[in-house]
């Protein structure tokens, strides 16, 4: 098949021919229609992810049809209609089993982060040798074989090139606002940074109820966007300038819930200085590993809260339906998030629009 293979850091990535081992005991192959191209893959390319690490196959926001299933698979079949997920839960742990799905640190779960099987291994070979998809998913390709797990299958009449978002940046920006923040009706909110995963908080907030939410980003076309989706105001900051400040500009006492959606630890402190009293910061963005965040203590000793967030909290089982149902009712707008689609050949023009803060989502069409 032929995959977009990242070979060293900060360099382009190279469509080439990979080998596919066909799926073993409870793994499927899957056959990609589409994949979202997402900040992570950045990182990933730039170096700063700890799970990604060169060479791999990059992708992590996939969708596309099964292909072939293994021994013991018994919830898919040929021609399905699936989503790969972020993660598979391993359903056995002692987090799995008293139900907190979303925080599965076990064995399997860290292989999979790191595009492991639960025994290590990998069903990918570039010129004989092992090489790993990210996150166990490698969507940047014509095919992967992902674990059961990690799938979930999806209705036939939803467009391939839109479900796949919901692998990644929907899923997180929907699960920030709906499952680690508990959004509450008639509540104020502010997102900074409103790119793709920032949208999404965004409409998460709106589905949620929110009666006020603020899109804080220096970027107007950003803000434009954001409106469509449901912001009821745009808040323009300048570089540097405090988005603390900007959104207390609007309301003095501070909002109910603030999301910081950058990955920029500075960025996090002004997010929870713009919340009120018994506020709740959500730190949704990934800073770079080892860097901090400084708050004034009392502050947080004012009933706030300061959140992290890792892929929204979401189970894959409950959370990608649902975000399906919200697209089928209307509740979500998922086309809108797609800027344009491109063919497998020209992957790298998704990493070069991201670099520049141009586009929401490119898809790519393997």
């Amino acid at each position: 098949m032929r995959a977009a293979v990242l070979h060293e850091k900060n360099t382009p990535l190279v469509v080439e021919d990979v080998d596919v081992e066909a799926p073993r005991q409870g793994e499927v192959l899957v056959r990609i229609a589409a994949s979202g191209v997402c900040r992570s893959d950045l990182h990933a390319q730039e170096g700063e992810s700890p799970v990604s690490k060169p060479p791999l196959v990059l992708g992590h926001e996939g969708a596309g049809i099964v292909e072939e299933v293994g021994p013991g698979v018994t919830g898919l079949a040929q021609g399905d209609p699936v989503v790969i997920a972020l993660y598979g839960p391993c359903g056995t742990c002692d987090d799995c089993r008293a139900g907190d799905i979303p925080n599965c640190w076990s064995e399997t779960r860290t292989h999979n982060m790191y595009g492991r099987m639960p025994d290590g291994s990998t069903r990918l070979r570039l010129r004989g040798e092992p090489i790993a998809p990210m996150v166990g998913s490698g969507s940047l390709a014509e095919l992967s074989v992902v674990r059961e797990a990690q799938l979930v299958k999806i209705d036939r009449d939803i467009p391939l090139d839109l479900a796949c978002l919901a692998g990644c940046g929907v899923t997180t920006g929907i699960g920030a606002a709906l499952n680690i923040a508990r959004v509450a009706p008639g509540s104020s909110v502010a997102v900074i940074g409103c790119g793709g995963v920032g949208l999404n908080v965004i409409q998460g907030a709106r589905i949620a109820g929110a009666a006020r939410i603020l899109a804080v980003d220096t970027q107007p076309g950003k803000l434009d966007l954001a409106a469509d989706l449901g912001a009821t105001d745009g808040v323009l900051v300048a570089p540097g300038e405090s988005a603390a400040e900007a959104i207390r500009a609007r309301l003095p006492r501070g909002v109910d819930y603030a999301f910081e959606v950058v990955g920029h630890t500075p960025l996090v402190r002004e997010a929870f200085e713009a919340t009120r009293i018994g506020g709740t910061a959500v730190m949704v963005g990934a800073p770079p590993p080892g860097s901090t965040i400084t708050i004034d203590s009392r502050q947080l000793f004012a009933d706030r809260r300061l959140l992290g967030c890792t892929g929204g909290g979401n189970i894959p089982a409950r959370d990608i339906p649902r975000i399906m149902r919200f697209y089928q009712q209307g509740r979500l707008d998922l086309e809108r998030l797609v800027a344009t689609r491109i063919p497998l050949a020209r992957v790298n023009e998704a990493f070069d629009s991201l670099r520049r803060g141009e586009a929401v989502r490119t898809v790519v069409l393997p």
